[in-house]
C-alpha cells in the first residue's frame, strides 16, 4: 500500500486489479497505468469506462491526445505525460474527482486492429471531509474556528456563544 499527498490516494494492488481510493474535491488523483512492452507506430493508449457510453475517458495516439469520442463527463478534466508512447507510463491524471468518477477504469493500448488490456483500476470516491466550524474540547477550550464550513450566520453566532461561555 502507498499512499500519496495529505490522505489523497490510497494504492491497493493485487495482480492486474488495483483499487485507487481519493477524497472527493482533492485536486487530482492519478490511475497508474506502465507498459514494458513493444510500442508499434500508430499506436493508441486507451482509457475507457464500460458503463459509460461514449465508454472513452481519454486517447492518446502519436499526434498527442484524440478527445474526439471522450464522454463529455470527462471535458477538461484529464490528461496523460505527453511523451506516454516514448516512456510506456500510461497513468491518467483525473482532475476535481467526484463521486460519479468512481467506477471500472480499463487502460489498454492498440494498434488499429488489435486491443491489449493492460489494467483495470477501480476507482473509488469517498466523500468530502468536513471540518466543523467550530470545534471544541470543554465549554471554555476552542480548538479551531473554521468559518467556511458553516453558513455565516450560524457559524458567527455558534462562534460567539461558545466564547461568551
Amino acid at each position: 500500500i502507498k499512499r500519496s499527498g495529505r490522505n489523497a490516494t490510497l494504492f491497493s494492488q493485487h495482480a492486474l486489479a488495483v483499487v485507487v481510493e481519493v477524497n472527493e474535491g482533492e485536486m487530482s488523483v492519478l490511475l497508474p497505468c506502465q507498459y514494458s512492452g513493444f510500442i508499434p507506430e500508430d499506436s493508441k493508449v486507451l482509457w475507457t469506462r464500460n458503463d459509460l457510453y461514449p465508454k472513452s475517458v481519454h486517447a492518446r495516439g502519436e499526434g498527442g491526445d484524440d478527445l474526439s469520442e471522450q464522454n463529455q463527463r470527462y471535458s477538461g478534466r484529464t490528461s496523460m505525460r505527453p511523451d506516454a508512447l516514448d516512456t510506456g507510463d500510461f497513468s491518467l491524471t483525473l482532475r476535481k474527482p467526484t463521486k460519479t468518477d468512481a467506477g471500472k477504469y480499463t487502460c489498454s493500448i492498440s494498434d488499429g486492429g488489435e486491443e491489449l488490456r493492460l489494467r483495470d483500476i477501480q476507482l473509488q470516491v469517498k466523500g468530502q471531509l468536513q471540518t466543523p466550524c467550530v470545534r471544541v474540547k470543554a465549554p471554555s477550550q476552542i480548538l479551531s474556528f473554521n468559518p467556511r464550513n458553516c453558513s455565516r450566520n450560524r457559524s458567527l453566532r455558534t462562534f460567539m456563544q461558545l466564547v461568551l461561555m
